[in-house]
């Protein structure tokens, strides 16, 4: 009889570490996935920029200053692969910086372009802008995504008893993004 119970804690245990195991796997795996898809929208901002550099170019080849910041930013930030396995908060808050200078040097562009009547009619200025706000609007979303992903694979690791689990076979905890720094100011519009 006391073998049969013993055989059954054994089960028991087995079956619980099987399961936990394999729901940090898959939690793990969704985390990886929404980086992606961050990294996705990233790629995307930075494939679009040389196309908006070029157009404003026509128009206003004296601004080169610029031009070669936001060519600059963009550099930097493709120069940071960062990739799921990789994430970290210093590595993370890296990355987040180089995403903010590139999106810094964006704003500055439009600003110059706002100068120049001829290049905010021109309809390929139009087009890459509304490309690059939609694209900023899929970035934000990725990023909750990943945020979300990120927290529920973190309560996981830090919930007793998985904690146990988690701690045996490494899963530890995801940074998130965070809001750039500045942003909980609103931006002055003055006419």
């Amino acid at each position: 009889m006391k073998k049969w119970i013993w055989i059954g804690v054994v089960a028991v245990v087995a079956i619980f570490f099987y399961v936990t195991y394999n729901g940090f796997v898959n939690k793990e795996e969704g985390v990886n996935a929404a980086w992606s898809n961050v990294e996705t929208q990233y790629q995307r901002r930075s494939d679009l920029i040389p196309n908006l550099v070029n157009t404003v170019k026509g128009y206003a080849a004296h601004e080169s200053q610029t031009l070669g910041e936001v060519t600059e930013a963009r550099a930097k930030a493709m120069s940071i692969n960062l990739s799921a396995g990789e994430l970290t908060p210093e590595r993370l808050a890296q990355f987040q910086q180089a995403q903010a200078d590139v999106r810094s040097a964006l704003g500055r562009l439009i600003a110059v372009a706002e100068s120049y009547p001829d290049l905010k009619a021109n309809q390929n200025f139009i087009e890459l802008q509304s490309q690059l706000e939609g694209t900023e609007n899929r970035i934000a979303v990725a990023r909750k995504d990943f945020n979300d992903a990120a927290r529920k694979y973190n309560v996981a690791v830090r919930r007793f008893p998985s904690n146990l689990v988690a701690a045996l076979f490494g899963f530890d905890q995801k940074p998130y993004f965070e809001a750039a720094e500045g942003t909980e100011t609103a931006p002055q519009v003055e006419f």
